[in-house]
């Protein structure tokens, strides 16, 4: 092999090599990226489990202030019901 077959040689094993090193760099910035979007899956899914368990709360303070209308409607009802009764004897 002469000089310039050798130095060809190298030539190629240069671009080679930096054909590699270039790949290797997009593959290392595909982990990062890989990775950065795992955080950010994993920063969702406690979000939304905590989100989740604040409806709950709110969805059982909801109900409970439902039926607490409901006890309140009722109990002026019969409150209303009884001031009529005491009205309407007084009346006659």
């Amino acid at each position: 092999m002469d000089a310039s077959g050798i130095e060809a040689a190298t030539k190629r094993l240069a671009a080679a090599l930096d054909s590699l090193e270039a790949a290797l760099e997009r593959r290392r910035e595909g982990d990062r990226s890989e990775a950065a979007l795992a955080d950010q899956v994993s920063a969702l899914g406690t979000d939304r489990s905590r989100l989740a368990a604040e409806l709950d709360q709110q969805t059982a303070r909801a109900h409970r202030l439902e039926a607490t209308s409901r006890e309140v409607s009722r109990r002026l009802d019969l409150a209303m019901e009884a001031i009529r009764t005491v009205v309407d004897t007084n009346h006659r």
